[in-house]
């Protein structure tokens, strides 16, 4: 389990337009939003995806960089990027399942001709410059999660109340009942 404040896993992959990413090469001056989407079977993420290449400029302007990732290969990644018409996001691809594990995320078995045999679920993941968790919210399935709207409207509130992560206590808890 990765915990606020705490180092994430290492995160250094292959981008669509033939690219690399490295999160420990990152340097917003907020965070890094890291996506982790299901792959190109799913039209859910297609359409978060969308959404999320409108609103980049935006995160970029508040100091977010952004990323999505997923687990398929690099067709199916730059068939995403041109079936949202990318022009701001940036797509890895060839997450590793054990990598996706490390982050938290959760995996699927195909349940449908048109999926990947294994995937990950859904992932949402703010990192700082020196990649320690500030925020991650993941899914066990597509549905509900937290809009790239709110995501952005989040990090406006973060930075201007200067507020910290939260969630990192990890002590054992002692309860008067």
């Amino acid at each position: 389990m990765i915990i606020p404040r705490q180092q994430t896993p290492t995160l250094s992959l292959p981008l669509v337009g033939g690219d690399h990413f490295d999160l420990s090469k990152e340097t917003p001056d907020f965070a890094t939003l890291v996506v982790a989407y299901r792959g190109l079977h799913c039209p859910i993420c297609a359409s978060y995806l969308a959404e999320l290449d409108r609103m980049t400029p935006d995160f970029v302007a508040s100091g977010v960089t952004t990323l999505a990732v997923s687990m398929d290969g690099q067709e199916k990644a730059q068939a995403m990027a041109d079936k949202i018409e990318a022009q701001h996001l940036r797509i890895a691809y060839d997450l590793p399942v054990e990598a996706a594990r490390n982050w938290g995320l959760y995996i699927s078995l195909s349940i449908r001709e048109a999926e990947p045999a294994v995937f990950s679920e859904p992932g949402i993941f703010l990192v700082k410059p020196d990649q320690t968790l500030f925020y991650l919210s993941v899914q066990t399935m597509p549905f509900a999660r937290p809009q790239p709207s709110d995501i952005l409207g989040a990090v406006n509130f973060a930075i201007k109340a200067n507020y910290p992560a939260r969630g990192d206590y990890v002590a054992d808890l002692q309860y008067d009942n």
